[in-house]
């Protein structure tokens, strides 16, 4: 069994893409989950590009323990050494040193004859040398480049002192076969490849980064250089979570390569990136996105609730996803609904099951998701006993905040026709007014999770919450819209109070009715 090292370049590679910048302070915050996730190299940034570029990566370098820290910098000795200056704090540090080898980069963006790149690349390893031992080269637009005067260049590299080269498929060109025999030619027409880790860095320009950097590894390549989500220049790099999955899943094909990454770290590692820089993975992105767990057939559900593994090839706790998620639609058989219903606590005679399922059918038609809420309005049309009123209602509330004040929540609510009054202080205006309301209402429900997005991109957007609580091991779930946050949050909160306190009374009622033999 062999190693594959993970090279994360979400920092530097990734953060090119339009509309990722990040902050010193954003970076420093990702390299340290990237360091719990387990990447072996960080690519912290570009030193030479900007002075906010030099303070990160020399930030990362002084206090992310664990993974080597790098710096790219091109061919020149001024980037080489300012990438060594800022590389200095690292307990383990690389410099990866970069120039073109393909003709059209070297006549038109170069300018110069392959002699003079031989020679540049010569020189630029020899003087990254000074700072590390660990000298990464790459050969850009190598998929693109002459394959004699690419192994020439590689070999010279070598010579001088790299000791990982770095094959990238700059602009997404290659496909799986063709870079499949590139990293054999390399493997045995270079004399000293022996002496350094052939690395990958593939684009998705045509959609096969992943296969790509698959298809290297499996011929040799023991580096593959990836981000999270897999942003990156234009259509982006390969995605890390996909590359580390894929080794994983199809260990057998691979003959047993691996990664030491902490996959359970994928989920929360790629939210993080997406809370950082506002740009959320599309819904069915593979390993990462909100659908990548989820079903809506009621064949798939039927098997899934069965056994997992009939239409799941990983669970999603090896990722750290929340969880396998049963959507209810159109789609959707009598299977799922049953689960759903005995996850929210109801338990139906399979005559009341039928009844339901009818009514359930008739409403999936018209819209397309069945949420909760709906599934809990047509349990309680068809059998409640009695009126259901909602037990909690808020009168008003005053919260008073600032960035020098506490901040301090006073609320007047109506609970089971009672009036009641309380005031507390919280981390924030929201946390304040549910403390509040906790305090009134002189219960204290588990939260599980909640949610805040703009449902427009302007200024004065609604915002739109969603709350998941527990409240005596019964879980409901709350939605609230408001141009205002705290009253969007204020009414999710009380939305999904209301609805496990109803589901509590109603199973309550249930279950003393079947006592009574009239259910």
């Amino acid at each position: 069994m062999e190693k594959v090292y993970i090279f994360d370049t979400t920092l530097r590679d990734g953060e090119q893409a339009p509309g990722f910048s990040m902050t010193t302070e954003e970076k420093l915050q990702m390299a340290h989950q990237l360091a719990k996730l387990g990447v072996d190299v960080i690519e912290a940034g570009f030193a030479a590009a900007s002075k906010g570029d030099f303070e990160a990566v020399n930030l990362i370098a002084q206090e992310v323990k664990g993974p080597v820290i790098c710096s790219l910098a091109r061919a020149l000795e001024k980037d080489i050494e300012l990438a060594g200056q800022a590389l200095a704090p690292a307990e383990r540090k690389r410099i990866h040193t970069f120039i073109a080898t393909s003709e059209i980069h070297m006549k038109y963006k170069l300018r110069m004859s392959p002699e003079e790149v031989l020679e540049r690349t010569k020189k630029a390893v020899e003087f990254a040398r000074r700072f590390t031992d660990d000298v990464e080269f790459s050969c850009e637009d190598a998929t693109r480049s002459q394959r004699d005067f690419l192994y020439k260049v590689i070999e010279t590299a070598i010579k001088a002192g790299a000791t990982v080269i770095n094959i990238p498929d700059t602009v997404g060109y290659t496909v799986p076969e063709e870079f499949a025999d590139l990293i054999e030619g390399i493997r045995n027409k270079v004399p000293n490849i022996d002496r350094a880790i052939i690395s990958v860095h593939c684009h998705d320009d045509l959609g096969m980064a992943v296969a790509n950097s698959l298809m290297a590894v499996k011929h040799g390549a023991r580096q593959v250089e990836c981000t999270i989500n897999g942003i990156g220049e234009r259509a982006g790099n390969a995605a890390l979570e996909e590359i580390v999955m894929a080794l994983r899943v199809r260990k057998d094909f691979f003959g047993g390569l691996y990664t030491t990454i902490n996959t359970k770290e994928l989920y929360r590692t790629s939210r993080l990136l997406c809370r950082i820089t506002g740009s959320f993975v599309q819904p069915n992105k593979a390993v990462v996105g909100d659908n990548a767990f989820a079903h809506e057939s009621g064949i798939h559900q039927h098997g899934v609730l069965a056994n997992p593994l009939t239409y799941e090839i990983m669970s999603p706790e090896d990722v750290g996803f929340p969880s396998t998620r049963i959507i209810l639609g159109k789609h959707s058989g009598r299977h799922a609904l049953k689960s759903k219903l005995k996850e929210m606590g109801f338990d139906f005679s399979e005559e009341d099951l039928d009844r339901l399922f009818e009514k359930f059918k008739a409403l999936a038609d018209k819209k397309k998701e069945v949420y909760e809420e709906d599934l809990e309005a047509l349990v309680y049309e068809e059998f409640a006993r009695h009126e259901l009123e909602e037990p909690i209602k808020i009168l008003h509330y005053q919260v008073q905040t600032g960035d020098k004040l506490l901040p301090t929540a006073t609320v007047v609510l109506i609970f089971r026709g009672e009036e009641r009054t309380a005031t507390a202080t919280g981390n924030g205006p929201v946390d304040a007014v549910i403390k509040a309301i906790q305090k009134a209402l002189g219960i204290e429900p588990k939260l599980l999770d909640f949610s805040i997005k703009a449902l427009t991109p302007n200024t004065d957007a609604q915002a739109e919450s969603r709350l998941v609580i527990e409240l005596d091991g019964v879980k409901a779930s709350g939605r609230g819209v408001d141009v205002d946050i705290i009253k969007a949050s204020v009414a999710g909160f009380v939305d999904a109070l209301n609805r496990a306190i109803l589901r509590k009374n109603y199973i309550l009622s249930r279950e003393e009715l079947r006592r009574e033999g009239t259910v």
